[in-house]
């Protein structure tokens, strides 16, 4: 037996050729004793599983992350000063930050998606028994038992359990959408191929994980388990990697910087006040290194992977109400970046069902509406709706009952779903029937005694009827392509006649194939034969001459009705929505023009033409070109990788066997949820409950929304802990100024370290998840998706950080000087009440904050009251300063005292120059934004 016949190309050798080189009988097959020594030599008929990670490897794969080490090194270095303190009650802040750290972990390991059993459904979709022939007898074996050389013989409704070469085949159409993309089951044919054919044009092999529609076959098996199509999906989606999310890799970067900006805070402010205050004695070392801990955990946003894990995690609820199932949670906010959407095209962008959408009688064309299996929809001449006392409507319900005869398919209502058994071509024509509404006059009229099946050489497939309304009448139906159709018939039926088939209505009937071809459409023809019987005729083949042509079908796999309006909505959005499909590259054209895809491309790129090309002429042509057909897994790949090269957030849709390994590699996968194999359910990030294409737009959507809201919380974040360690900063460098400078030179702070971790505590929590959840504050569609280069922090951000960190700051240390003596303003309170004021208009500036930071550029003001959630959280953080500044427990724990009425409406108001600072900065921006957009609109002019 010859070995590694996956390179041999059986498709290019006869097959009995194939069936010598692999030791076996066509006729026979092998004897039962050589199946078991070759099964033990080449082991099980099975795909090779992926090694599981254990549940505690991948729960502390959430730790792997530069802000958690952060955190980490924040919660030793708050036990070392613990420690160093006297270990006097709880760790306070410590426990807090461990505790942030953990649930984070916790949050995203229960949101994961299950583990990665993408090979295992591989094994799921192979047959669990085979019928083949040993020792020349038939018999039933598992799959797993399949080896090399076995004879395989095939039927209607069998799973082909390994790729195999074909020796016979009657009337054999092999369904093979998941595997190619091809939406029409494929007619196959022993005959052997010649040239370089693509993996869906080879007619003469069937391949595992493939299903019978039809017919009858037998075939030597060539390869089996990982040497299969299938097998090499599966090492494909071993070889690919995962590739981390935009967010993830934005919020890694975000992670790093701060780790070195908290390091250089805490140094500096801890330099600055010992070179300000000088060391008198051991406590100014360990209040100072106190504050140089405190402003290093409050320099990091700790609560920022709680709650970016939160509103994700939120993000994820809601995308699943509407349809969309995310199962990793960095995946929420790929969508809304994603600058390509790489859609498959069977069952994505089209129904997947084949639905006849044109019936041509020489009495002229009618137009059939509706799309797949539901029989809705109209037949409509020129737009009007077909009547049954026209001519044509008699003539066109001639073709449909024709076509409907010589048929095989079933097509019935299962829990209020529409589907086939059979071939789904067959299946256009019950649909089609059953919206004309003549399906009950046919079945009472005729009655099947008799059936010649299609064969590859002849093309045609015909059935005898009695007819009821004709005693001693047998009716012949014949359906075929039409051009081999037309070389039986002599006659033509025109209206109520029948005319001569001559030169002029043959030549009339070709322009109308190559028309509806010319849109994509499939076409089929009918004819029938009336007999009269005398005696029982001869079924065969003979019959099929001197036939009545009646008309043809136009058939196809339309696009969603849906589809075109998402695409003009990703256009919209400024995504680029490119289709791969296996399918034929002139359907696929056809496809895409309706849905708006092709951007005036004339043809679509195929599978051939790619391998043509160098890596450059690759490049090139993905960054133009947007409709790919005939392609096989590896190009899908390839275009992927390409894409993302090019700078492309890539999400890729699919729901064949064939997308799994480019669902994996995209930034973001996304499987059907109905239609879609489990192999690309496990592959991909998110799952299409409806398999509706629809619903990725408004999963961009959602993703831009949630992106926005970490904008927004992250501007929160940043700019109010900047406002602690600016306060703690000039407070030191200012001392003098503001009356901080104590008499005998001791270590005199503008704020306490527990006050600072307060504050920290506070407000980094409530108030940033409320605003996680805000509602959308302006069109997320109306402008183009986010730039692999362009920062959540971005220098404008940086900015207004900075600028209201500095006005926290400068209201803080307003207020201390306003109630402390020796200051700019000469005051009349204690340290501890002017620090108490100091400290309350920090907490109240940032809850100030949280309204402002709802928007870059926009006010406050706008929608102020939508967000219930974030009221809700600053009237509580306000009670709890409330209780830290009144109760007489909390006085003792964080160095604060009472305020007055009058004090308190002095913080309050010193609080809200942050809000009327940052209104007035929106609104010079604004003014500088529409004066650029009006000169840039002069330019266009």
């Amino acid at each position: 037996m010859e070995t590694s016949t996956a390179q041999s190309a059986p498709w290019l050798r006869d097959a009995v050729a194939v069936a010598a080189a692999l030791g076996t009988d066509p006729s026979s097959g092998l004897a039962a004793e050589e199946a078991s020594t070759r099964l033990a030599a080449v082991g099980p008929n099975e795909l090779l599983p992926v090694s599981p990670v254990p549940a505690w490897r991948r729960f502390l794969r959430h730790f792997r992350d530069p802000l958690i080490y952060l955190l980490l090194v924040a919660i030793v270095v708050s036990l070392a000063a613990w420690v160093f303190e006297g270990a006097q009650g709880w760790p306070f802040d410590a426990i807090v930050i461990a505790v942030v750290v953990v649930l984070n972990a916790v949050l995203g390991f229960a949101q994961q998606a299950r583990a990665e059993r993408a090979v295992e459904a591989l094994q799921r979709l192979s047959a669990t028994v085979a019928t083949v022939v040993r020792g020349g007898e038939q018999v039933v074996v598992p799959t797993r038992d399949i080896v090399p050389g076995d004879v395989l013989l095939l039927a209607e409704g069998d799973t082909v359990p390994a790729d195999a070469r074909l020796v016979s085949a009657a009337a054999l159409k092999v369904i093979e959408a998941s595997l190619t993309g091809e939406s029409e089951a494929v007619l196959k044919d022993a005959t052997t191929l010649s040239g370089a054919p693509g993996l869906g044009d080879r007619t003469n092999m069937v391949w595992s994980g493939t299903a019978v529609a039809q017919g009858v076959g037998r075939a030597v098996v060539t390869d089996i388990g990982m040497a299969t199509e299938m097998g090499r999906i599966a090492d494909l989606l071993h070889a690919t990697r995962e590739q981390p999310t935009p967010l993830q890799r934005e919020i890694a970067r975000v992670g790093r910087m701060l780790g070195v900006a908290v390091v250089t805070i805490a140094v500096v402010v801890m330099v600055t006040v010992l070179l300000f205050f000088g060391v008198h004695s051991v406590d100014d070392v360990v209040t100072t290194l106190l504050l140089g801990v405190s402003l290093a955990v409050a320099a990091v946003p700790e609560g920022l992977p709680a709650v970016l894990s939160v509103v994700l995690a939120l993000g994820v609820q809601r995308m699943a109400a509407h349809n969309a199932i995310v199962k990793q949670l960095s995946s929420v906010e790929t969508l809304g970046s994603a600058s390509v959407v790489c859609s498959d095209k069977t069952g994505t962008l089209t129904k997947g069902e084949m639905t006849i959408g044109r019936v041509v009688t020489p009495l002229g064309e009618v137009e059939v509406t509706g799309a797949g299996y539901r029989p809705v929809g109209e037949l409509l001449r020129g737009g009007t709706r077909l009547q049954a006392d026209d001519p044509l409507w008699r003539a066109t319900a001639d073709v449909l009952t024709g076509g409907c005869l010589a048929n095989n398919a079933i097509l019935q209502e299962q829990d209020g779903e529409w589907v086939v058994q059979g071939d789904p071509t067959e299946a256009s024509f019950l649909v089609a029937e059953a919206k004309l509404g003549t399906q009950d006059r046919r079945t009472r009229r005729f009655t099947r005694v008799a059936e010649i099946p299609f064969t590859s050489e002849r093309k045609l497939m015909s059935s005898l009827h009695t007819d009821a309304s004709r005693p001693g009448m047998i009716a012949m139906v014949t359906k075929g392509a039409p051009d081999v159709l037309l070389e039986q018939c002599t006659r033509i039926r025109v209206g109520d006649t029948v005319e001569r088939l001559d030169d002029r209505w043959r030549a009339a009937v070709l322009a109308d194939v190559e028309r509806l071809s010319g849109q994509a459409f499939r076409t089929l023809a009918v004819a029938y034969l009336p007999l009269q019987v005398t005696e029982a005729p001869v079924v065969d083949e003979s019959l099929e001459h001197g036939l009545v042509y009646a008309g043809m079908v136009g058939i196809i796999d339309p696009p969603r009705p849906e589809a075109a309006a998402a695409v003009a909505e990703a256009h919209r959005a400024g995504v680029r929505v490119v289709m791969i499909t296996g399918d034929h590259p002139r359907t696929a054209a056809r496809i895409a023009r309706d849905l708006g895809i092709s951007a005036g491309e004339v043809a679509a790129v195929s599978g051939t033409e790619l391998d043509a090309l160098d890596d450059d002429g690759f490049r090139e042509v993905v960054r133009r070109r947007n409709v790919y057909a005939r392609v096989t897994p590896h190009h899908k790949l390839r275009i992927v990788d390409a894409l993302q090269a090019d700078g492309q957030v890539v999400a890729m849709t699919g729901d064949g066997v064939n997308d799994a390994p480019a669902l994996k590699s995209a930034d973001i996968g996304v499987a059907m949820g109905r239609t879609g194999t489990e192999v690309t359910k496990e592959a991909a990030k998110m799952v299409l409950a409806d398999d509706n294409f629809a619903t990725i737009v408004r999963a961009v959507r959602e993703g831009r929304d949630i992106f926005l809201n970490i904008k927004k919380f992250l501007r929160y974040l940043l700019s109010s802990n900047i406002g602690e360690v600016l306060t703690v900063f000039l407070g030191v460098v200012l001392a003098g100024v503001i009356g901080l400078a104590h008499a005998d030179g001791a270590v005199v702070l503008p704020l306490l370290a527990t006050q600072i971790l307060w504050i920290n505590l506070l407000t980094d929590s409530a108030p940033a998840l409320a605003m996680g959840l805000d509602a959308e504050t302006e069109d997320v569609m109306s402008r183009p998706p986010r730039s692999v280069d362009e920062r959540v922090i971005d220098r404008r951000m940086w900015v207004g950080v900075l600028f209201v960190g500095l006005v926290m700051a400068a209201a803080t240390l307003a207020a201390i000087d306003l109630l402390l003596p020796g200051g700019l303003v000469e005051g009349t309170q204690s340290l501890a009440t002017a620090r108490t004021a100091g400290f309350t208009v920090l907490v109240l500036a940032q809850l100030f904050n949280a309204f402002n930071a709802r928007s870059e550029t926009g006010t406050a003001f706008h929608r102020l009251l939508s967000n219930r959630w974030l009221w809700g959280a600053v009237a509580m953080s306000t009670v709890l300063q409330v209780a830290v500044v009144h109760l007489p427990l909390l006085n003792e724990a964080f160095g604060t005292e009472p305020l007055s009425l009058r004090q308190w409406a002095l913080c309050v108001g010193l609080a809200s120059t942050v809000l009327w600072a940052s209104e007035l900065r929106k609104l010079v921006l604004r003014a500088v934004a529409r004066r650029r957009s009006g000169r840039r609109q002069v330019a266009r002019a």
